[in-house]
């Protein structure tokens, strides 16, 4: 069963945005700095195209959940043993998986950056099994789905990914997941919305994401 795509209905809770923040609420803020000082910079500057800005907000409407998340989330986002690239291949499965598109479109932009091609990104929506994954990342994206579909890591896939990864890095593998998908069922509860400018997802690809299998 996947999320109901969003309609174009009002979002069934508005973000705290930055001139909306009081103390509690910068003081959550400030327990990711650099997620602050984007949204904040972004703001000041017209608001325009600044991914993250609606769903930052959003976790704002409760301050003292938002400083203990947050915290986590810095961790995961700065901190985590594991790369930029196998960070954005798992956050980008497990959102395709959750149909979040709110947070796939802005971890598609944050992907590239890290380094997953555009055949890479497509190839993540087909899953471990799709032709043309490596080992270790078709293995990551196997993690991914049974986390999403079975609760864990099953024994043989945590064996192989053991060859490659310390135990630190698989920790912060299964935190990233459990990290974002939090974040999705937040973003599709609230049905949280793009922020002015940023380009939605494509519409076919869209329609393929809400269908009932995947």
């Amino acid at each position: 069963m996947t999320a109901e795509a969003p309609d174009s209905s009002m979002p069934r809770l508005a973000p705290v945005l930055p001139p909306d923040w009081d103390a509690a609420a910068l003081d959550a803020a400030s327990a990711f700095p650099s997620g602050r000082d984007f949204v904040v910079a972004g703001w000041q500057a017209g608001g325009q195209g600044v991914r993250g800005m609606h769903g930052f907000g959003m976790l704002l409407n409760h301050p003292a959940l938002a400083k203990a998340f947050l915290t986590f989330n810095n961790h995961v986002a700065t901190s985590s043993s594991i790369s930029r690239r196998v960070r954005e291949l798992l956050i980008l499965r497990i959102s395709w998986l959750r149909c979040a598109e709110y947070e796939f479109i802005q971890h598609m932009v944050l992907g590239r950056r890290a380094g997953l091609t555009e055949e890479e990104l497509d190839r993540i929506t087909h899953g471990p099994d799709a032709p043309g994954w490596d080992v270790v990342d078709a293995e990551l994206l196997r993690a991914v789905d049974e986390l999403h579909m079975r609760a864990g890591v099953q024994m043989d896939t945590l064996t192989r990914l053991g060859a490659h990864f310390g135990t630190c890095q698989l920790m912060d593998i299964i935190f990233t997941v459990g990290c974002y998908d939090l974040l999705a069922l937040m973003f599709n509860t609230f049905d949280v919305r793009l922020e002015a400018g940023v380009e939605p997802l494509d519409p076919v690809l869209r329609a393929r994401m809400h269908r009932p299998s995947k």
